[in-house]
Formats: structure tokens, C-alpha cells, sequence
């Protein structure tokens, strides 16, 4: 047993003796209620020398095995997105062998199941000269996310929210997207606390008429979209839009705040899901309370 010395409320010193470590599942049977994706990270190899900030150093074999660890847990993954460091450390190349190494072993895996983060990283947004670049940057993407068999969460782009002159620019580049795509998408709406870059994302600074525009986006190509994931950090938001989504249409909700209550939903909202980065739960309508 592991001792530690632990101080007592009256500062004197006191010698704690830790207990056996608790026994987790390791795997689990799939909640045919909750559909939830996991952004798993990446792991580092350390015992490479590169400066990690601009040469990753992967370690792939524990990266995948953490993989396999979630999806035996009944998760699936969302993967390439933010937390593998999108954008912030883990260039395209990277993300793309990332995404044809994981979707190659959820082929062969039993249970496996991931959607793939698609953006325009690879163009610089200084290097942007119309919406044109923009959307070849994402078809790059998009193409090598469906080569290897995946589905596709589209991503907010630095260089759409700087060469765009209004919402009718946003309209025109993800429905061009969308249209394209073999399968349905899932929609990650990325505020500017995550990203000043993305400040007035859809063309406007004002949450409503963002919404307003993403909701036009969804109504038109609803058949083609499985969900959308906002992460602007106030409830009321996403509970003011998963209430507007058209039938089929579900609210992803991530693991920021209040997301315990915005998985619950309500009697108004009850085809909520998180992704936790992604979770979409189908939950039945709640009874209504005897008067």
C-alpha cells in the first residue's frame, strides 16, 4: 500500500494510506439511447526529439489503442477535431494520415464507428483570395475523409469567415459542400471565445441572425445533415435552437457548460446528443406532470 503525508485542518501533518485503485469496465454494451462521440486525443511519442509545436511526434500505436479502448466502451469517435489540435499544432498531413489510420481500423473492428473533422486549415486565411479557395481547401478535406469511408463534421474555417462578405457567402459554400458529400454531415458552429478568428462566423455578429442563417442552411439540405454541434458557451442558446431544428435534425451537445441538463432536454426539445465533444441522445418524451 502507498502512503502519503496529507496536512489536517490544523496544519499538522497526517499519514494517509491509499486504497487499492478501483476496477473500471473495459468494455461496456452499446446505450441504444445515447449516440455519443469522444475526440480523443493524440498521444506523443517521447522519445522523439521533434519540436512538437511544428514536427508532431506521434506515438500511433498508443493513439489507435485509445481508440479501440473508447470504442469497447461503446463511444464513437470524433475524430481530427480540436482536441487532437486542429489548427494549433497538428498540421493537415498529420490529421490526414490520423484520420485514413483510424478509419482503416474501425473497418476491421467490430462496433467501430467515427465521423471525421473537415476544415480548410491547410490555406492560410491570409492566403485566401475568395470563396473559391475556400471551398477547394475543404473538398481536399472532405475527398480524403470519404476515400477512406468516413463521414464527414464539417468545421468552421478561419478563411470563409475572412473572405466572406455576408451570410449568402456561408449559404453558398456549405451548401455547394453538402450537396457533394456521399453521406449526411454533422455541423460544428465554433464561437470566437474558442477562435477570435471565427468573430461574426455566418456573417453576422449577432447570435440571432447567425442562427437564423444556419437554420436556412439546415432546412434546405436537412436530408443531408445528421446534426449540429454549437459551442458558444450559454445554454439558453442551444436550447433556444435545438427547439427551431427541423424534424431529423439534432442538437450535439458538447461537454462545456450545463451539459448535464442540455443532455436531459425537455418536453420541448427531447432529440438532443453530446460530443463530448459529441453525445445525441434520443430520449422518449417525458410525461406530462399531473395538474
Amino acid at each position: 500500500m502507498v502512503e502519503i503525508s496529507l496536512p489536517r485542518s490544523d496544519g499538522s501533518p497526517e499519514r494517509y494510506r491509499m486504497g487499492a485503485a478501483t476496477s473500471y469496465p473495459r468494455s461496456a454494451p452499446i446505450n441504444g439511447v445515447r449516440s455519443v462521440y469522444a475526440a480523443a486525443h493524440v498521444v506523443a511519442d517521447p522519445l522523439k526529439l521533434n519540436d512538437p509545436w511544428r514536427v508532431p511526434a506521434i506515438d500511433w500505436d498508443a493513439t489507435l489503442a485509445f481508440r479501440h479502448h473508447l470504442w469497447r466502451l461503446g463511444f464513437k469517435i470524433a475524430e481530427a477535431m480540436d482536441t487532437s489540435q486542429r489548427g494549433m499544432g497538428l498540421d493537415w498531413p498529420t490529421a490526414a494520415e490520423l484520420i485514413a489510420r483510424a478509419l482503416a481500423d474501425a473497418k476491421v473492428t467490430p462496433g467501430a464507428d467515427l465521423a471525421c473533422g473537415a476544415g480548410t486549415d491547410q490555406l492560410a486565411a491570409h492566403e485566401a483570395r475568395g470563396t473559391e479557395d475556400v471551398i477547394r481547401a475543404y473538398e481536399e478535406q472532405c475527398g480524403h475523409v470519404e476515400k477512406h469511408g468516413g463521414r464527414i463534421i464539417l468545421m468552421a474555417s478561419r478563411a470563409l469567415c475572412r473572405v466572406s462578405k455576408g451570410p449568402e457567402d456561408y449559404l453558398a459554400v456549405y451548401g455547394r459542400l453538402i450537396r457533394q458529400t456521399r453521406g449526411k454531415v454533422i455541423l460544428h458552429w465554433l464561437g470566437e471565445m474558442f477562435d477570435p478568428a471565427l468573430d461574426g462566423y455566418w456573417g453576422s455578429k449577432s447570435f440571432r441572425s447567425s442562427m437564423e442563417t444556419v437554420l436556412t442552411l439546415i432546412r434546405e439540405h436537412a436530408a443531408k445533415i445528421d446534426g449540429i454541434k454549437i459551442s458558444l458557451l450559454d445554454a439558453q442558446k442551444e436550447i433556444e435552437m435545438r427547439r427551431l431544428l427541423p424534424e431529423g435534425v439534432v442538437m450535439y451537445t458538447g461537454d462545456d457548460f450545463n451539459y448535464a441538463e442540455l443532455i436531459a432536454g425537455d418536453e420541448k426539445a427531447t432529440r438532443t446528443g453530446c460530443l463530448a465533444f459529441l453525445t445525441r441522445s434520443r430520449l422518449p418524451p417525458r410525461p406530462h406532470s399531473p395538474s
